[in-house]
């Protein structure tokens, strides 16, 4: 019902901006990004049940997970009625909302989302314009007068006393890590840090697989080429990705090398640069994105052990032991995946129970 218009990564926003500025980007094209006041706490606690639901009768669906609706909604409502929580050595009952944090809080929340903002997504859909949700944010880019988006946007805060928006639009809009610009009917994008940003990764130093850090190094820069849409924005973002590693003990040679990887795994064979870096970096948006593989858990096996220094080379050890005694057994039909467990240190502990 909502798959086209709710974005969970900067990405999908970034990938559907480029089409829609194709056609409607003008010099007065607006971006405007709209906040959901307190939803989580604000959305009343029957009806959210009562739109998750409207939302299950929606799919036609008779069961989830061995479960049937009906069981499904009186959990719901059990939880949702039953949130309690202290303060100042009193114990309150929540009679409003639910539990932050809660994940049903979370799928109530989107449910009832979801049926309150349809009338508004065919409203700027019908004008041309572009509506994406995440959670409680939501991204409009439109080519209405800002008069008439502010009367608009007021008229949409009455359609239910329980949602409270509030609105900041300009050429300029930053939705969620994506920073947009409109320059002159041009789409400008680029990464957004919020002012609390701190440039903390996983310390090369610490006691994690090597893939952990590699991961880290080829995810942000692969962001960093996706998110931005001048040579020169990339340049600047890889360099301040480059200072963060150096802080957190990546060597130089080591991101040298993720970075390349990186883009031989995309397939950039030149050196990027102003010249090029357009045409590649379209390329990589294009590039098909990997479908999840659902897991058979009646034919796999997980296995974890607590990964020290001394167990780099555990899994490759572990596999060929299995191939070797059960390569032509039965049993070789279930698939072995391992995991890790971080080793219970003090700094660990510091840092959990601070």
């Amino acid at each position: 019902m909502a798959s086209n218009t709710i974005v969970t990564s900067g990405f999908q926003l970034v990938k559907q901006l480029q089409e829609w500025s194709k056609n409607n980007m003008r010099q007065e094209s607006l971006f405007c990004t709209v906040d959901v006041a307190d939803l989580y706490t604000m959305a009343p606690q029957t009806e959210g049940v009562l739109s998750l639901k409207k939302m299950l009768d929606y799919l036609r669906l008779k069961q989830v997970g061995g479960l049937k609706i009906e069981t499904i909604i009186r959990l719901s409502r059990f939880v949702m009625q039953n949130n309690y929580f202290p303060y100042d050595g009193q114990f309150y009952h929540q009679v409003r909302g639910g539990a932050m944090g809660s994940p049903l809080t979370l799928t109530i929340a989107n449910c009832y989302m979801i049926f309150y903002e349809r009338p508004i997504i065919k409203q700027i859909n019908n004008s041309g314009g572009l509506y994406f949700r995440y959670t409680d944010d939501i991204f409009l880019a439109t080519n209405w007068p800002p008069r008439h988006l502010l009367k608009q946007i007021d008229r949409w805060n009455h359609f239910d006393e329980n949602i409270k928006l509030s609105e900041n639009m300009g050429s300029i809009a930053d939705f969620p890590d994506l920073h947009i610009e409109n320059r002159a009917a041009q789409l400008y994008t680029t990464i957004y840090q919020k002012p609390s940003y701190e440039p903390y990764y996983l310390p090369f130093n610490s006691i994690h697989p090597l893939h952990m850090k590699k991961n880290v190094v080829f995810t942000m820069l692969f962001r960093a080429i996706r998110y931005c849409s001048t040579f020169q924005h990339y340049l600047d973002e890889r360099e301040k990705l480059r200072m963060a590693l150096l802080l957190n003990k990546y060597p130089n040679k080591f991101t040298d090398e993720q970075f390349n990887n990186l883009l031989s795994k995309l397939n950039i064979i030149q050196p990027l640069t102003c010249n090029n870096y357009a045409n590649y970096r379209q390329k990589v948006i294009d590039f098909p994105i990997k479908e999840k593989i659902s897991v058979d858990y009646g034919k796999t096996i997980f296995v974890h052990f607590t990964y020290c220094s001394s167990m780099r080379t555990f899994p490759i050890k572990f596999h060929a032991l299995w191939n070797k005694y059960f390569g032509e057994s039965p049993i070789n039909e279930v698939l072995p995946i391992l995991g890790i467990r971080n080793a219970k240190n003090l700094q660990r502990q510091l840092i959990y129970t601070r």
